[in-house]
């Protein structure tokens, strides 16, 4: 679906999504045959994916307000664990809002990343990390200018994304707390013996 809040641009934003051509001014009647008439791409969903949307769209409130639960969630049983210092949780400041897109913790390296997504792998739970940043991509590499960017590579590096989704149930959800915890439990102890060694 995409939306337009911008009047000029709704004429041009059809014919990408109808290939490029004119199709949907020619079955309006605007024209008496359609051709191609810009760039564009075949963006049109399925019928069955455009059943699904709308109807995820007529409940959009309940999916919106249990995803936001389960971040919340999430949120107030790890939080003990930023705390301590283990992990870090997002930081929402006073005048955003959280719409529970997605929930991620972040790990203090890329081992210790590693490490959590084996776990939870282990405990039947898929968490993965998230992207690779532009700078490192395949595609952006050679144009990059050579900057370090710390942050990027740290959030690439830490960043596990935790399983969230409508149909996660409380269970399964109190599971992948749980799971968590013990690892943190576990793997800063195991921290801790080796820095005192």
């Amino acid at each position: 679906m995409l939306v337009i809040n911008d009047q000029t641009l709704i004429n041009r934003a059809e014919i990408i999504r109808e290939k490029g051509t004119n199709r949907s001014a020619f079955f309006r009647g605007e024209v008496d045959k359609y051709n191609w008439v810009d760039i564009g791409s075949s963006f049109l969903p399925s019928e069955i994916t455009a059943a699904f949307l709308f109807a995820q769209l007529e409940n959009i409130d309940d999916i919106q307000n249990k995803r936001k639960r389960i971040w919340q969630t999430y949120y107030k049983y790890l939080k003990p664990l930023e705390e301590e210092g283990i992990i870090g949780l997002s930081y929402i400041p006073s005048f955003a809002t959280n719409n529970g897109h997605l929930f991620y913790v972040l790990c203090n390296s890329i081992k210790s990343r590693d490490l959590l997504i084996n776990h939870l792998m282990q405990n039947s739970i898929l968490a993965v990390f998230h992207y690779l940043p532009l700078h490192r991509s395949p595609f952006y590499f050679s144009r990059h200018d050579g900057r370090e960017l710390s942050f990027a590579d740290m959030y690439s590096d830490c960043l596990v994304r935790l399983p969230l989704f409508y149909e996660l149930n409380e269970s399964d959800l109190q599971k992948i707390i749980q799971t968590i915890k013990v690892f943190c439990e576990s793997h800063a102890k195991a921290e801790a013996n080796i820095c005192n060694s």
